[in-house]
């Protein structure tokens, strides 16, 4: 008989509902849910015929029926919540950012290398059938060498000091909230190495980044450049440059259509998945990770988001960053 793969919930705030509202998969049972009140718990367990509910997250992780976490809790606590995890002996999906910095999630990852545990982070482009075969016909060369990409991000959250999003203690600010996509879209593409890196950046009055510009280069001479904004909208536009042809994704964080525009002017529009079970694509993914072996964790590109992350934030001198 095959396996079922057994999740569980760690945070039930509200991508933890949009997790579970397309959960659906041969291959996998969402079997339980935890949250810090176990009246919380049952709610979303209801909602969602969950069969488990549990009032601590520790009380989860002592079920041994479960074999992957998907977590979604705060930022600063991701770090804290998936060494739990590992050391229970699950495997953990974990929302972004993943961690605050590169020395937490080096931490996390020794940890789950020596348990033989996987940990990924549930980043929709990583997932999404778009990339995936994007990501194909650009290695194959039909576009020609492969130049820069970009993408914007501009978000216009309300003015609140006290709402996570402008808390520094609640890894607030637009680089770990909307920056994370930003990057992730580029890196996923380029992949190489970063090298040379410049940024600029304004604050919002809590401490936090409002407004940013980051830009480098990698090992293979490519470009990236990313710009962000928290406090005014901008598309949510991806650009990936190629010899023969560039390619626009717009709403890119969970886009499922892309325009490939050739030298000539023609374009070509390339439909792939849907952008409504975009969380699906992710639960999927790692589920058949488990069960085939085939890598589906794209840490290395976490990784180096992840640095890339700590470059901007030791250059705007963000206290979440730890000195080597």
């Amino acid at each position: 008989m095959t396996k079922t793969i057994k999740w569980g919930i760690i945070g039930l705030g509200g991508i933890a509902h949009d997790f579970a509202s397309v959960f659906e998969s041969e291959q996998a049972e969402l079997t339980a849910v935890g949250s810090r009140t176990l009246e919380k718990a049952e709610e979303f367990a209801q909602e969602y015929n969950v069969p488990k509910a549990y009032g601590s997250y520790e009380d989860l992780l002592t079920d041994d029926e479960i074999d992957i976490i998907y977590l979604a809790t705060p930022n600063s606590y991701h770090a804290e919540n998936m060494k739990q995890i590992l050391k229970a002996g699950k495997h953990v999906l974990c929302e972004k950012a993943i961690t605050m910095n590169k020395q937490e999630l080096d931490e996390v990852l020794a940890i789950a290398e020596e348990k033989g545990l996987v940990v990924a982070e549930a980043m929709t482009i990583y997932h999404m059938p778009l990339y995936q075969e994007l990501k194909q016909r650009i290695n194959s060369g039909e576009f020609g060498a492969l130049k820069l990409a970009t993408a914007y991000f501009g978000s216009l959250k309300e003015a609140d000091p006290q709402n996570r999003f402008f808390n520094p203690n609640l890894g607030g600010g637009a680089l770990l909230d909307i920056g994370v996509y930003a990057l992730s879209f580029v890196q996923y593409f380029l992949e190489a190495e970063p090298e040379d890196f410049s940024t600029l950046v304004h604050f919002y009055e809590t401490g936090v980044d409002e407004m940013s510009t980051i830009s480098y280069t990698t090992s293979a001479g490519t470009l990236g450049n990313v710009v962000l904004s928290f406090r005014g909208k901008l598309p949510k536009q991806g650009v990936v440059v190629c010899e023969n042809a560039y390619i626009t994704v717009m709403d890119y964080p969970h886009a499922s259509e892309a325009l490939i525009t050739y030298p000539d002017g023609e374009t070509e529009t390339l439909s792939a998945g849907t952008s409504d079970i975009r969380l699906r694509y992710e639960m999927q993914n790692l589920s058949e990770m488990l069960l085939t072996g085939k890598d589906y964790s794209h840490i290395k590109t976490t990784q180096s988001v992840n640095a890339l992350m700590d470059k901007a934030a030791a250059a705007w001198e963000m206290e979440w960053v730890f000195e080597d």
